[in-house]
């Protein structure tokens, strides 16, 4: 996957209520305690609070607030079990619970690795792979060869260089206006980043795994004398993915456009806003 094909060049492969009371269940309305209005002594006044009633309450409190951290960890034992050889449940549109376990935990090079041998760990594998490949990176030759062999398998890998390399030609680079290493002009910016939106697994067998991560991306020239500014693209990236030397590993991957969102009302920024964001915002680590 990559952001080139965006713009059409070469063929690489790769509610609110009305009243704010009413929502917290108020009801606006002042209230006055009258003498002889609540238990009392006869007298209006109300009897004082014994010592140790307030213990109780205190004690009460405190089981409850244990109970309810007791009944959060335990709710996700079944979750993202490995190796179940089961079709995933439904996908819910809420985010996934933390479930205390670590997805990632290294790094090869840039990129994130040692990801969970579930499907959590399939679907932070895929949501990081995504951001690899719709990197800057991507359009210079050593760093591409380097985010291949780091995300696919051996075989994928050697079987992609070839074609890659010929699809990264000096004319493809050209019209982004890079020169044949994929440098920008000097007091320019190149810009492409892919930053996911949401994951799904479409299929899990613990041993492998197909996840689809739809993402929204960033691609362009940013610069004064840029005639291909930075713009924005919506995808879905499916990649089949395997277990292979103790992670998970991209096998083959596909892509398509959409679903896109309807533009917002916000104005352009200028291109010196734009270098200056891509300069000032890292990148994330994904994982579910």
């Amino acid at each position: 996957m990559s952001q080139g094909d965006d713009r059409g060049y070469g063929d690489e492969p790769g509610g609110r209520t009305d009243d704010a009371y009413s929502t917290l269940g108020g009801t606006r309305q002042t209230r006055t305690r009258l003498p002889g209005g609540d238990e009392g002594d006869g007298y209006g006044r109300r009897p004082a609070r014994n010592s140790r009633s307030l213990v109780m309450i205190v004690g009460v409190v405190v089981l409850l607030i244990a109970a309810i951290a007791f009944a959060n960890q335990g709710g996700n034992g079944d979750e993202g079990s490995g190796g179940s050889g089961k079709e995933p449940a439904a996908a819910g549109t809420g985010p996934t619970a933390a479930t205390g376990t670590k997805p990632v935990q290294g790094r090869n090079g840039t990129i994130a690795s040692g990801f969970a041998h579930d499907e959590q760990g399939a679907q932070s594998a895929a949501a990081n792979y995504a951001v690899a490949l719709g990197s800057a990176g991507m359009f210079n030759k050593d760093s591409r060869h380097k985010i291949v062999d780091a995300i696919y398998t051996s075989k994928a890998s050697a079987n992609l260089t070839g074609p890659q390399d010929a699809a990264y030609s000096a004319d493809f680079l050209a019209k982004l206006g890079l020169d044949p290493e994929g440098n920008a002009p000097q007091g320019s910016t190149f810009v492409s980043r892919t930053i996911p939106v949401g994951t799904k697994v479409t299929s899990y067998r613990g041993d492998t795994a197909t996840v689809e991560v739809w993402y929204t991306g960033l691609i362009g020239m940013s610069g004064q004398e840029s005639t291909d500014p930075v713009s924005t693209s919506w995808k879905t990236w499916t990649a089949e993915l395997a277990w292979a030397n103790g992670d998970w590993k991209i096998v083959s991957d596909t892509q398509k456009d959409g679903p896109a969102p309807v533009p917002g009302d916000v104005a352009a920024s200028s291109s010196d806003e734009i270098s200056k964001a891509v300069e000032e915002f890292g990148g994330f680590t994904y994982a579910r």
